[in-house]
């Protein structure tokens, strides 16, 4: 039901100041929202205070990176720093937001420059949306969908491709593949919209599933969301998590990252958190405070960097998008760059864009792959650290409590009008200090 806040006609002062303060304190409410499809969330979301406010060491560098022939880049979600910290993976969507009728390599390799040094894989993927470099140097994409009917009435070539994952050598041939190209269903055979793949120390491979799973409110044949491990030559080992608000359940388990712990993290995108497990999938924590993260990414330091491309006060009530920084360890958030501004919003809604793909080289140099109205690849750059900020992350944390502006600006404005109204009456009834 949507709520409106309504001017009264022909009322006083008291009254229209009454209405005004009714409204900003509705719009300050984490149910203030229209409900769409998928909106909601698990109940411990809405204690948590929205984290929003934090200093910004960065410099950001939008348009980082050239694709060779003049292309132009499309949507990238799928991004990783390589082996030697110091090149960057990325997975461009073929110039649009799909290779289905398309020729180029979707793949490259940049070098510090933003050149591109290596590329391959046209052809043979369709929509990369998740990617892991293994301790090889391998390339591992997950490919998230297949061609759509629009898509094969115009490509019919596009058959037989997505809901898979593959292996790459660094040089593009292809080592292996996991799921049935072009066809979906349940693992050891087949994956349903696999979102990203993880590969840990020892070899063992992480899939997560489902991306569709986040625009579901209520169980049904439809609702996967799952993680699977598999051996290193690919054999099957087990599936854990189901779709649900639970602890230890997903709706779309949207990326992965790995700390030096080997804890598995997981960016629970539909539920606004992240989740912790071990390596064979027993629950260890939850957290809230690094938003709705739609990819992460942990360097060797434990820094954990979460991009968050869709908050908005439907999907994520009093957060902003933006890229937050923080401890793996401690879970303390430590920065916030906030979203870049555009005509149009990344996500669903709300206020402007922020990549949905996360990474980070050798020198702390960040990475974002985007995928909305802003698209191709986005650096930041560090130029600050922790001591120049002049902050610590509990005390800046307290100013982080996401008041959206209208509210803010309704509850000053009704602050203002009381005061006015209570000095201008004593006045008029001829009171002196």
């Amino acid at each position: 039901m949507t709520k409106t806040c309504r001017r009264v006609e022909r009322s006083g002062a008291p009254l229209l100041l009454f209405v005004t303060l009714a409204c900003a304190l509705w719009a300050l409410s984490p149910k203030a929202a229209w409900a769409q499809r998928g909106a909601s969330g698990p109940a411990e979301h809405a204690e948590v205070e929205p984290v929003n406010n934090l200093p910004n060491p960065y410099e950001t560098v939008r348009d980082w990176g050239a694709l060779p022939d003049a292309r132009t880049w499309g949507s990238v979600s799928a991004i990783n720093v390589d082996i030697d910290g110091i090149h960057i993976w990325a997975g461009d969507r073929c110039g649009t937001n799909s290779c289905a009728g398309s020729d180029v390599d979707p793949i490259v390799r940049l070098d510090p420059d933003g050149n591109v040094v290596e590329s391959f894989g046209a052809g043979l993927i369709l929509w990369p949306h998740g990617m892991d470099v293994d301790s090889e140097g391998n390339v591992w994409i997950a490919d998230a969908r297949s061609a759509n009917g629009r898509e094969l009435e115009q490509f019919p070539d596009a058959a037989g491709k997505g809901h898979t994952v593959l292996k790459f050598s660094p040089t593009g041939e292809l080592l292996l593949t996991l799921g049935t190209p072009g066809e979906t269903g349940n693992p050891p055979t087949h994956f349903t919209e696999p979102n990203d793949v993880l590969v840990a120390p020892d070899g063992s491979i992480f899939v997560a599933e489902a991306h569709g799973a986040q625009y579901i409110d209520e169980d049904g044949p439809n609702a996967i969301s799952r993680i699977s491990k598999f051996a290193p030559d690919g054999t099957f080992i087990k599936s854990f998590g189901s779709w649900g608000y639970a602890e230890g359940q997903f709706r779309a388990p949207h990326s992965f990252a790995m700390d030096s712990q080997g804890r598995l993290f997981i960016a629970d995108r539909g539920n606004r958190r992240i989740q912790i497990f071990d390596q064979e999938g027993t629950h260890l924590d939850t957290w809230y405070q690094f938003s709705r993260n739609s990819g992460i990414f942990i360097d060797a330091n434990d820094v954990l960097y979460a991009i968050d491309s869709e908050s908005d006060d439907n999907y994520n009530p009093g957060w902003r998008k933006g890229l937050r920084v923080g401890s793996a360890v401690t879970g303390e958030v430590w920065y916030f760059a906030r979203e870049h501004v555009s005509a149009r919003s990344s996500g669903m809604g709300g206020v402007g864009s922020m990549g949905e793909g996360v990474t980070a080289d050798a020198a702390g140099n960040v990475y974002a792959g985007e995928v909305g109205p802003v698209q191709g690849l986005t650096k930041f750059i560090p130029r600050l650290t922790r001591a120049d900020a002049g902050t610590d992350a509990a005390a800046a944390a307290t100013g982080g409590w996401g008041m959206p502006l209208a509210a803010g600006m309704l509850l000053m404005g009704a602050v203002w009008a009381l005061t006015m109204m209570l000095g201008g009456g004593a006045r008029g009834r001829g009171t002196s200090a």
